[in-house]
């Protein structure tokens, strides 16, 4: 007959712990069964679980019939259900109106979660099978929390109390973001330090402080490993997926070494740096797999077998006959020197698929295709709000999510992905609240596609950014009011008025393009049409909330700038531990290397 029992933690911690005198010997049992066939298996179990409201571990015993190794349903003799305590313990009344309180009991949940958390660590070095990094470009604390209340209003909730996919990570920590030449960063300094665990100066791409920036010469000798690069060295499979242009300052520095970040194509480039030899970005990536080969002698490399992203002009020549049937430009390619590197990739890579449209990438059979390049506008993708109106369809950022997951995993070694959400930059550089918002949306999705299709005890995943943006939450709102909205305090179901009379917005910019009342519009750069607006305006009978409608602005800018702050970390998965407290960002890679131990397998697959 199957038993079910409940114990507590606590309870078997103090009988653990009890030292009485010893008793007198009892009489012999029984014989047991033999235990040559016994097998015991524990699951864990999370807060909320039925039998463990606190969490705790479930273990099941019984006799191994089949002789399989494996404790099937039907072979279970016993469960015991050892529970996870309340942590903080009371007597009588006294305390009641607080312990009994909702956010009280949430408070004790979180606590019992975060010490199932700990004892579950898989902190084994070189644990990680694969590697996923996600880059919020731009998203720093201010828009993590305007987005997590914006995503729960979306849901009819009062917001605050949302949770987004990486909000739910038991390990988070700080980035201290500057440049090592700068207070505010820039994209190319900051993802190079999180790529190569070298912090460098604001510009540059994949190479160490020492060069100048813009100088060719002084890249020799200079470039940085990254991450993807020993990934590929030891073995497994890599990938870049971006919303931004593919050759944008934080792909292009998990691939590209480079003294300025605009150099996209050879059209970029000064002619004396073409003189010089410098290697425009674009064609580095199309040259990837020679280059490593080339400066890692015995190197089995293969190349990035998963790209997307947009950028499709700095890949094609100055032609019209090359253009894409969605082009934006009379002539699409931007290269002056007759290039068309995605016919150069499909030579390259014959059983590649190539792909420019939602078509062809809902076409791609993720079992049977061996690596995938996408190229889905000419310059960046659309904002998530704008998707849709896209002329040839593009795919979410989810949808290239699981895709690339879905080609990677087909190698034993394992991965190493990089998700960049570039446009929640794009739409603070804006002044639109609304585009970046959605876009960071549109990421935290990204982020949950992966949990649910990867193993927690083989794949870390970290969430992070690259840089924050002088986007505020101001005023006081009361609690549930739109965060998009005007400014309506406790108590009020009229907009506060500030001293000059006039309403104002929770979500704002200390700088940038300033207000815009554009209606429906849903691409956040038309507001670069027109000029910077200075002063306050009345937005009494403006709404707010629509797609087109752009925060005030304190300094007029030609564009909202990035601030200096420090960002959030998030991790789960093997080494997520290491992502505590307050870390120069180049620590991220240091993790990473810990994880899946990457430094020490691309040596030894170079030796």
């Amino acid at each position: 007959m199957k038993t079910v029992k409940n114990l507590s933690l606590a309870v078997l911690a103090v009988l653990a712990g009890c030292g009485g005198d010893d008793g007198s010997n009892g009489s012999n049992g029984i014989d047991g069964e033999s235990a040559f066939n016994s097998l015991v298996s524990q699951t864990l179990l999370n807060v909320g679980h039925a039998q463990c409201l606190n969490g705790g571990v479930k273990i099941d015993s019984g006799v191994d019939d089949d002789s399989s190794g494996v404790l099937d349903t039907n072979e279970v003799d016993a469960t015991e259900f050892v529970c996870s305590p309340t942590l903080t313990q009371t007597q009588g009344s006294a305390l009641t109106a607080t312990t009994h309180n909702l956010w009280y009991e949430q408070g004790q949940s979180v606590l019992a979660q975060a010490a199932i958390n700990t004892q579950s660590l898989v902190n084994t070095k070189g644990k990680a099978k694969n590697i996923i990094l996600f880059v919020g470009d731009g998203m720093g604390i201010s828009t993590v929390t305007a987005t997590r209340i914006l995503a729960g209003q979306q849901l009819g909730k009062l917001g605050e109390e949302h949770q987004l996919s990486f909000d739910k990570f038991p390990f988070s920590g700080f980035a201290k973001t500057y440049n090592v030449d700068a207070q505010t960063p820039d994209s190319a300094g900051t993802m190079t330090a999180m790529m190569s665990g070298v912090k460098t100066d604001a510009g540059v791409i994949g190479v160490n402080e020492a060069i100048s920036r813009g100088d060719c010469a002084s890249v020799s000798g200079n470039e940085l490993v990254t991450a993807l690069e020993l990934a590929e060295i030891a073995g497994k499979s890599t990938g870049i997926i971006s919303t931004a242009r593919i050759t944008h300052a934080t792909p292009a520095a998990t691939y590209a070494k480079s003294a300025e970040r605009n150099w996209e194509d050879n059209s970029d480039m000064p002619a004396a740096a073409v003189a010089a030899g410098c290697v425009d970005i674009a064609s580095q990536l199309i040259s990837f797999e020679d280059d490593m080969q080339s400066r890692f002698s015995g190197a089995k490399v293969n190349g990035i077998e998963v790209v997307m992203g947009g950028g499709r002009r700095h890949f094609l020549p100055k032609d019209a006959a090359f253009n894409s049937t969605d082009a934006a430009s009379a002539i699409e390619g931007d290269r002056t020197d007759g290039r068309d590197l995605t016919a150069e990739w499909q030579a390259q890579y014959p059983a590649g698929s190539f792909v420019t449209d939602q078509a062809g990438f809902d076409a791609v059979d993720a079992n049977t295709t061996p690596r995938l390049f996408g190229l889905f506008n000419e310059s960046h993708m659309q904002y998530e709000v704008d998707r849709g109106n896209d002329i040839a369809g593009e795919p979410s950022l989810r949808e290239m999510t699981n895709k690339a997951i879905d080609i990677l995993d087909n190698n034993e070694q394992g991965f190493f992905l990089m998700v960049e959400a570039g446009r929640i930059d794009h739409g603070h550089h804006a002044g639109s609240a609304h585009g970046a918002l959605t876009d960071a949306i549109a990421f935290a999705d990204a982020v949950q596609a992966a949990v649910e299709a990867t193993n927690p005890e083989e794949t870390l995943i970290i969430v992070t950014a690259d840089h924050s943006h002088v986007f505020t939450m101001a005023g006081y709102p009361k609690r549930g009011n739109p965060i998009l909205g005007k400014v309506v305090s406790v108590g009020s179901t009229e907009p506060s008025l500030a001293s000059d009379g006039m309403p104002y917005t929770t979500l704002g910019y200390t700088n940038g393009k300033g207000f815009r009342d554009l209606g429906a519009e849903t691409n956040a750069d038309a507001s670069y049409s027109a000029d910077a607006v200075t002063g306050r305006q009345d937005l009494s009978m403006v709404d707010t909330q629509s797609t087109g409608f752009h925060q005030e602005a304190l300094v007029p800018t030609s564009s909202e700038t990035h601030a200096g702050e420090d960002v959030g970390i998030y991790a789960q998965g093997p080494g997520a531990h290491l992502i505590t407290g307050t870390n120069e960002q180049s620590v991220i890679f240091h993790v990473m290397d810990y994880a899946a131990d990457l430094v020490v397998k691309a040596e030894q697959a170079l030796n």
